[in-house]
């Protein structure tokens, strides 16, 4: 089935495209040793990004890189057209709060109820001032979102590993950030509750026109992104079209070096030993 353009990525507003994060030639040591080397990429709003590769390949020093967690041995970082590379901590907090962040396992805290997690993005953020009664609504919509909004008064024991990554997803975007950013959101979980972490990852991407970027191993990850759209009316996941997901760019990631980027189809027709490990052939 085909997608209807006019509401995905081909038609976005040119004056809307503006650029969110930009790697020029960033090289991370850590004691001597390359993490990272030489990465140079961009995203635009609206955009997503798949970053693949195998542990260690340098995939989540990427991430942090990009939230000034971690600061290049040379190279720059642009967030929000902002040089981060030598950003003061304290003057990362505002830019920080335009991210929302899935962390690897989704890192909920394990003392405080479901709505209090999704709630803490609301709270720590000075530049949001909700009343209590917006936030409970923010919350309750954005665990509607993912389908827990029964949820509220649990605590994190008390929910499954692939609910816990949903609580997490709606904790990531409870403050509606610029930027999403996923660490390894089907890490640990068995096939088909990792397939429907994805699908929401679509759904908020398609409705919301996130901007997102996922670090992963599991190439299904990457397929789910460019070969499904969310489609609102049959309220599922759909055939994309090639125009659907026109700006979804893959990266592969070996030993701290990038070896691949660009779109599904150029990473499906590339016959090199290692890039072929994150292409699904049938």
């Amino acid at each position: 089935m085909t997608g209807h353009p006019s509401t995905q990525t081909a038609h976005r507003d040119a004056s809307q495209e503006y650029e969110i994060l930009r790697f020029e030639h960033v090289t991370i040591a850590f004691d001597g040793d390359p993490a990272i080397q030489d990465i140079s990429f961009q995203i635009r709003h609206g955009e997503s990004l798949v970053i693949l590769g195998s542990a260690g390949s340098g995939k989540t020093v990427i991430l942090k890189t990009s939230i000034g967690l971690l600061r290049p041995e040379s190279g720059r970082v642009f967030l929000f057209g902002e040089d981060i590379t030598h950003r003061k901590e304290l003057d990362l907090f505002d830019l920080r709060a335009r991210v929302g962040m899935l962390f690897q396992e989704g890192a909920l805290f394990d003392s405080l109820t479901i709505e209090e997690n999704v709630s803490y993005p609301l709270l720590n953020q000075k530049t949001l001032r909700c009343t209590e009664s917006e936030m409970h609504n923010r919350v309750e919509e954005s665990l509607r979102f993912v389908e827990l909004e029964h949820t509220l008064e649990k605590f994190p024991s008390e929910l499954s590993g692939g609910m816990r990554r949903r609580v997490g997803i709606a904790r990531a975007n409870v403050t509606k950030p610029e930027l999403v950013i996923y660490d390894s959101p089907t890490a640990g979980l068995d096939p088909i509750t990792a397939n429907n972490i994805m699908a929401l990852i679509v759904k908020e991407r398609d409705l919301r026109r996130a901007t997102t970027i996922i670090v992963t191993q599991r190439f299904q990850d990457g397929q789910i992104m460019a070969k499904y759209r969310y489609d609102r009316e049959q309220q599922n996941l759909v055939a994309a079209s090639p125009a659907d997901v026109a700006g979804l760019r893959l990266m592969v990631m070996k030993d701290g070096r990038l070896v691949f980027q660009g779109t599904q189809q150029e990473l499906e027709q590339s016959r090199d030993p290692y890039i072929s490990k994150f292409v699904l052939r049938h």
